[in-house]
């Protein structure tokens, strides 16, 4: 007798079932002190939420392809919980070896749909998700620099926060530094800290390449940015640099 393939809408009501079972209204609370806007959240630990996602992934990996791990995004990213996003963005990653073009421009409409209207689950989403996009079809880079200019805020904050784990990479520095300079002008500091983030992460490779280009932009640079960006030099150089682009 065959088996009966798990539908996207079991897995969802699972994974919600799960987590409103462990869910722990103090933790829950506490959640809100990282967030300036309100957010909603179970309470849920992220090494319980990990194991969650690796647990669920393991019972239909058999089973499943892209197209059903989508599903289920839909199914979860509407969510008002943070946890239930972060379910579906990491099963979601499991699936990159399937990734496809069509993805990217999903991904941008969960995101325009302010399905992923938070920090934390844009970090959690867009490094593992857009990052392997962008290795994948380095053609899309050009779409993702686009995105700098949206006005959505989420969109934005994506367009940065995918080069994350690229930041290794030298091939992938001029597009970071273009993109970081394409949100010099936004006035919204969850962009701005991201944007100081990538640069700070970039500067682990070269730190010389980092201070030229934050010497040369100076006073544009927001000083949000900046003083993320710099957090990796030393006391003397930091105060160096906060003198010299004012």
């Amino acid at each position: 007798m065959a088996t009966i393939k798990t539908s996207p809408e079991k897995l969802a009501k699972k994974a919600l079932s799960v987590l409103k079972a462990k869910a722990d209204p103090k933790k829950a609370a506490g959640v809100q002190k990282y967030f300036k806007d309100t957010v909603k959240a179970y309470g849920v630990s992220a090494t319980d939420i990990r194991l969650l996602s690796k647990d669920l992934h393991k019972s239909i990996s058999a089973e499943w392809g892209l197209d059903d791990a989508v599903a289920l995004c839909d199914l979860l990213f509407p969510k008002p919980e943070l946890e239930a996003k972060a379910v579906g963005a990491l099963i979601l990653s499991r699936f990159k070896k399937e990734f496809n073009k069509d993805l990217f421009f999903k991904v941008k409409d969960w995101l325009s749909r302010n399905y992923l209207n938070n920090w934390a689950s844009v970090d959690v989403f867009c490094p593992e998700v857009l990052g392997s996009l962008i290795v994948k079809y380095p053609e899309l880079i050009q779409e993702i620099k686009g995105w700098t200019r949206d006005p959505n805020r989420w969109v934005k904050r994506a367009s940065i926060v995918a080069f994350l784990k690229l930041t290794k990479q030298e091939k992938y520095h001029p597009h970071i530094y273009e993109i970081a300079q394409g949100v010099f002008g936004v006035d919204d500091d969850l962009v701005q800290k991201a944007s100081g983030w990538l640069l700070r992460e970039a500067g682990k490779t070269d730190m010389g390449r980092l201070e030229k280009f934050l010497l040369k932009h100076g006073a544009a640079i927001p000083r949000t940015t900046l003083r993320y960006a710099i957090e990796r030099f030393d006391e003397k150089k930091r105060k160096e640099i906060l003198l010299r682009t004012r």
